[in-house]
């Protein structure tokens, strides 16, 4: 079992249950998901670039991504029906708890000029919190030499909170650097 995933079960679950003031250790929020997503925006007719940013995520997630197709026709954004629009990954398990340890202690760190993550964007208000990443060579599976061009992601954290209160407090709990509330 991951390192994570067992100090949650051991030490942060009987903290998160006293300082939310929860009664049962069963009400206590936990991490459901974490879903991984990449747009390809005008590179989508592009089938090499597709394919290259496809490896890149399974590189990233360690799993293979599902591609998107679109729904509809949009003429302005040429793009048609069934055309592949993007990828994502869903991580569930230890998966999961990998790519979160991943997050925290290894890439986070190596963002450029990194204060800590905003409080005010990032909350959905139903327990999950997204992060944006403008560049996917800040994770440490990409070597520079693989890089023909710079993309972002996004990475969804869903938790089975249900406010952003306690979505907060678990996220602090595993170790996610916030940036201190200045009121």
């Amino acid at each position: 079992m991951n390192k994570l995933a067992e100090q949650y079960k051991g030490k942060i679950r009987l903290k998160l249950k006293d300082e939310l003031k929860l009664g049962n250790i069963m009400a206590v929020p936990k991490v459901q998901k974490v879903v991984i997503n990449i747009g390809f925006g005008k590179l989508a007719q592009d089938k090499q670039w597709v394919e290259l940013s496809g490896s890149i995520l399974e590189r990233i997630s360690g799993q293979k991504p599902i591609f998107t197709k679109s729904k509809k026709s949009i003429s302005n954004f040429k793009i048609r029906q069934g055309m592949v629009i993007g990828a994502k990954v869903t991580l569930h398990g230890a998966r999961m708890y990998d790519f979160l340890d991943k997050l925290v202690n290894s890439t986070l760190p190596r963002l450029r000029d990194f204060y800590g993550l905003d409080l005010k964007k990032g909350f959905d208000h139903h327990g999950n919190y997204t992060l944006g990443f403008k560049e996917h060579i800040f994770f440490p599976e990409i070597s520079m030499d693989d890089v023909d061009k710079i993309h972002g992601l996004e990475v969804t954290i869903v938790t089975s909170a249900k406010d952003d209160k306690q979505t907060l407090t678990l996220l602090r709990a595993f170790g996610f650097p916030f940036k201190k509330d200045k009121k």
